[in-house]
């Protein structure tokens, strides 16, 4: 299980499947709007 993390408010954006557990980070559309 995979897991797309907001770098910014830590808020989980979305989940994916993969065979190992991986946590990348990226930028939830509200963080983005905000800058």
């Amino acid at each position: 299980m995979g897991t797309i993390v907001c770098q910014d408010c830590q808020t989980i954006i979305e989940q994916y499947e993969e065979e190992k557990v991986t946590t990348l980070y990226g930028t939830c559309p509200t963080c983005r709007e905000n800058k």
